[in-house]
């Protein structure tokens, strides 16, 4: 990692407490356009004043002439607890090791200038606790929890011969939860949310990275579906679902499920009742466009798992045109972990645009204002409730990235090199700006 936190401590009294942005490009979460010439007060976690001509004595000023100043970004499908593959963490590694690599990510996830992420499932429900309670330093956690997976499903990590009733090491940790009719998935569900889940995630059809689940078949029956609605409906929350092609994304819209992840080989009649419905789709332009491109150079992957890559990537391009001509709500979410890629995050929100045909306007939207937006679904289950995520605005949480150059002009701007300040919650955990100071002198 080539940059360091300017500071880590548990005393917030450490690093100060108001920062005053001045003279901003402003990428405000959902606008077309730039806001020239604006300033933006930070007081403690939140946003305070966004305005001309502001003044505030003690605080920390930032001058952001030929910079846009927009908010944190947001990754909507993340795999924390994932590294080069679904399995290493019971082949290879014990999970001690696999909380270590996991915290080395988050920190690389603020550095990349990443505040937040929704973890698409695995165990990182203890990991999105440490967090949020201070323990350890990272972007702000949106859990699913273990994976709601039925036997044989996308999220079966067991062992070819396992037998009814086996259970798989990484089920043990609660990486997923193998579980087949009403009471199981009931069962299964309401422990994710006991257990501090922001929202549940079902896999509804066959993908890439398992042994088990071709690609064309359809996992959970609609009443296996809509249990897991039922109580994610209960808690005040959604289900999100992992799901590729008609059969399964349609009859995940039937039970009632609000997102849909990938949806790579769907037709133009589904991506529009995806719209109608005011369900979202989380879009990973990276893999499915560029690594999937190339399934051949996925070494963890087997032959029958590259060419599921393939169909994929065959799939992808055409699926990206449907969700310009029918704009359902679109979320960035790069499914990207692993030496390959988890540095590379904002190449993500980039290949929307150089790959995808997205202007810069809505990549950028689909990282923060709309990702926001379907964040907020998870109601009274998510930890963040005193302040807004993903736009600048007063009373929003002071979540903000500080860029090299014009955003909607370039929008590569967003590549960790040119990210050149991040404040997560009112705190600094990247500054390479010359002349700032984020201790408790304030700036020279």
């Amino acid at each position: 990692m080539p940059e360091h936190f300017p500071t880590f401590h548990a005393a917030s009294e450490t690093q100060a407490t108001s920062f005053l942005f001045r003279d901003a490009k402003i990428y405000d979460g959902f606008s077309d356009v730039l806001h020239e010439g604006q300033d933006v007060l930070v007081q403690r976690n939140l946003i305070v004043a966004v305005g001309h001509g502001l003044e505030a004595e003690t605080a920390v000023k930032v001058d952001c002439t030929g910079r846009t100043l927009m908010p944190g970004l947001i990754d909507m499908h993340s795999h924390l607890c994932i590294q080069e593959g679904m399995l290493e963490g019971r082949d290879t590694y014990d999970q001690m090791a696999m909380g270590a690599m996991c915290a080395h990510d988050l920190m690389d996830y603020l550095q990349q200038g990443f505040t937040t992420c929704r973890d698409a499932g695995g165990n990182v429900l203890g990991i999105a606790k440490a967090v949020n309670a201070g323990r350890i330093p990272g972007p702000r956690i949106f859990a699913c929890g273990a994976f709601l997976s039925q036997t044989g499903g996308h999220g079966d990590t067991g062992c070819c011969m396992d037998q009814p009733g086996d259970t798989d090491e990484l089920e043990r940790h609660g990486f997923a939860h193998i579980v087949d009719g009403r009471p199981e998935l009931l069962k299964a569900a309401r422990n994710n949310l006991r257990n501090g889940a922001t929202q549940l995630k079902i896999m509804a059809g066959g993908g890439c990275a398992s042994m088990f689940d071709p690609i064309h078949v359809t996992q959970f029956s609609l009443e296996e579906m809509k249990t897991a609605v039922e109580v994610a409906e209960d808690y005040g929350t959604y289900v999100m679902a992992h799901a590729y092609h008609d059969d399964s994304i349609n009859r995940c819209l039937d039970a009632g499920v609000r997102c849909i992840e990938h949806g790579f080989l769907m037709s133009e009649a589904t991506m529009k009742r995806i719209a109608e419905a005011g369900a979202a789709i989380s879009l990973q332009a990276v893999m499915s466009l560029e690594a999937f491109a190339s399934p051949e150079t996925l070494s963890m992957f087997t032959k029958d798992q590259q060419e599921k890559a393939a169909a994929v990537a065959a799939g992808a391009k055409h699926m990206m045109k449907l969700v310009r001509k029918h704009r359902p709500l679109t979320v960035s979410g790069g499914d990207q972990f692993g030496a390959a890629q988890q540095h590379r995050q904002a190449e993500n929100i980039i290949a929307l645009v150089t790959l995808g045909g997205f202007t810069a306007a809505e990549a950028l939207r689909a990282a923060t204002g709309d990702a926001a937006k379907v964040l907020a679904w998870s109601g009274g289950m998510s930890p963040y409730k005193e302040g807004r995520l993903g736009v600048i605005a007063p009373g929003a949480y002071a979540d903000l990235i500080l860029v090299e150059g014009d955003v909607l002009q370039d929008v590569t701007c967003l590549r960790r090199e040119k990210v050149k300040l991040v404040l997560k919650n009112g705190r600094c955990y990247k500054c390479t700006l010359p002349g700032v100071s984020v201790g408790p002198s304030g700036a020279k």
